[in-house]
């Protein structure tokens, strides 16, 4: 996994395209530093309230906010980062190693995330204590 930190999340800018009836931003694997195997967007999610807390052994995220916003509390045992996602044409790339939660979403927020990796449970970190002592061996 290499000493990654919070500081290699990076905010990328997909681009928009504006045209009179509104706007239209194209996603393509070449805009980020891995290859989409996996699509997934939440919402339905309460104002104020929170989801994610886990980290990934392999998996690379990439995130954003589709609609409304939300704040993604980064943590890499050592530091710690928010970044506050408002605009569907702006993501974060969180690669793995680094623990995540998606927290203080808007009424009405959809947090869309594609993923490097199909489903697999192995690959998460669910619990922080464990997180931890995999950082360790850093």
């Amino acid at each position: 996994m290499g000493n990654l930190s919070v500081f290699e999340c990076s905010v990328i800018d997909l681009g928009k395209i504006n045209f009179e009836e509104g706007n239209l931003t194209v996603v393509e694997n070449s805009n980020f530093p891995f290859d989409v195997k996996r699509v997934f967007y939440l919402y339905d999610i309460a104002g104020g309230e929170s989801r994610g807390a886990h980290a990934h052994k392999e998996c690379h995220q990439f995130l954003l906010a589709a609609s409304g916003s939300f704040e993604v509390s980064l943590d890499d045992g050592k530091y710690k980062r928010q970044v506050f996602l408002n605009r569907p044409n702006i993501g974060l790339h969180i690669p793995p190693g680094i623990w995540a939660s998606e927290i203080n979403f808007s009424s009405g927020a959809i947090c869309l995330v594609l993923a490097s990796h199909v489903y697999n449970e192995e690959d998460y970190f669910r619990n922080y204590e464990d997180f931890l002592n995999y950082r360790k061996d850093d």
